[in-house]
């Protein structure tokens, strides 16, 4: 009997077995209206380290990315993202937190400022998403939610 040899090692196959694992997960990164369960993609994606903290109606998850920027995802207790805020040094890869309202977000900004590129604070307010981004290089700071899901008794003044 004969084997067939496809050049691969073990070590080689285990790092192909993570990457396919970690590239799995990145479609699950933690994001506006997202669940529970992303918010540990997004702390791999993120290279960082978490802390949370317990509310009454809800958990912020805070993750410092090995960048600096401090990323808060707020869920609620019925495992759902429904606010995020940052700060930092950079902006975040708001796709990736606003997630299915990034193009929401983008459309109400190209409304308000056209094509091109303004460097005023940005504040987005429409029935379905607040987006509220401003700063400058090296102290940017931002928050988003979705007004409909905020827990009961929660204020929008709350996310940071």
């Amino acid at each position: 009997m004969s084997q067939v040899r496809l050049g691969f090692s073990k070590s080689k196959l285990g790092i192909a077995a993570a990457v396919l694992l970690i590239l799995g997960a990145l479609p699950a990164w933690a994001s506006l209206g997202g669940d529970r369960a992303s918010v540990d993609a997004d702390q791999v994606h993120l290279q960082g380290t978490r802390t949370t903290k317990a509310v009454e109606s809800y958990t912020v998850h805070e993750i410092q990315a090995a960048n600096g920027v401090l990323v808060r995802e707020y869920v609620s207790a019925e495992g759902k993202v429904f606010a995020i805020g940052w700060n930092g040094p950079w902006m975040p890869d708001l796709r990736q937190l606003l997630g299915g309202y990034f193009e929401q977000y983008r459309t109400a900004l190209q409304a308000r400022s056209g094509p091109r590129v303004s460097r005023r604070p940005v504040a987005i307010e429409q029935p379905g998403l607040v987006v509220q981004v401003g700063g400058h290089l090296r102290a940017f700071a931002g928050r988003a939610y979705v007004p409909d899901m905020l827990p009961s008794g929660v204020r929008a003044e709350e996310i940071q």
